[in-house]
């Protein structure tokens, strides 16, 4: 499947996340782009009303290039418990609530599976989601998405990342995202595997809009 290429110049990343915007910028650094975050634009962030995580990182970077002119990257992610059915999913970060208090949203998770007498490692199972969409002002759009599976651990470990790291131990790891370095976390090679859902989605989106 052909991808249209991005050309090297400015590139907008659709979030107001700090610490989504950082590890973009990093995964981004090689490519030579002049990196812009939705805020220093002062963008507004629009309402994500989509049901999935293709629909809202479509929603917010066609916003960003429409408003900006420029192309735009967004990205989508969450936290799916798959004994919650995949929740909080799409809506990992309303569970944070508006303070975006990641650590009540860990306890609220951790609440509902010690209600479902999930204790054992077969039944705290979980996976990281990331959907990047890249559009540019002409309406064109692409998408890559990367996944990765675990345990969910209690309580909370480490202080790296974001979000929900610090309770999610990928599997054939030892340690929490919340616990390895950024570049542990990330790091990948053209011919390596990469780790994170981020990462992932981001070695696809390389491959086929960035490279060739």
């Amino acid at each position: 499947m052909s991808h249209r290429k991005l050309e090297p110049g400015k590139l907008v990343v659709a979030s107001h996340n700090k610490g989504k915007i950082r590890e973009i910028n990093e995964l981004l650094q090689p490519y030579g782009f002049e990196v812009i975050s939705a805020g220093e634009l002062d963008l507004p962030e629009p309402d994500e009303t989509g049901v999935t995580f293709e629909e809202n990182a479509a929603i917010k970077a066609h916003a960003a290039a429409k408003a900006s002119r420029l192309p735009a990257l967004a990205d989508d992610s969450g936290f799916c418990v798959a004994a919650l059915n995949g929740d909080p999913g799409i809506y990992s970060a309303r569970w944070a609530g508006p303070d975006k208090d990641f650590a009540m949203a860990m306890r609220t998770i951790e609440e509902k599976l010690q209600t479902l007498g999930a204790t054992t490692d077969d039944k705290r199972r979980g996976s990281f989601v990331a959907v990047l969409c890249l559009a540019w002002p002409d309406g064109s759009e692409e998408f890559f998405r990367g996944e990765v599976e675990g345990q969910i651990v209690w309580p909370p470990r480490g202080t790296q990342g974001f979000g929900y790291d610090p309770v999610f131990q990928p599997d054939g790891h030892e340690r929490t995202f919340g616990e390895m370095t950024s570049e542990e976390k990330h790091g990948w090679s053209k011919d390596g595997s990469a780790l994170s859902h981020r990462a992932r989605a981001f070695q696809l989106f390389s491959a086929g809009c960035l490279e060739g």
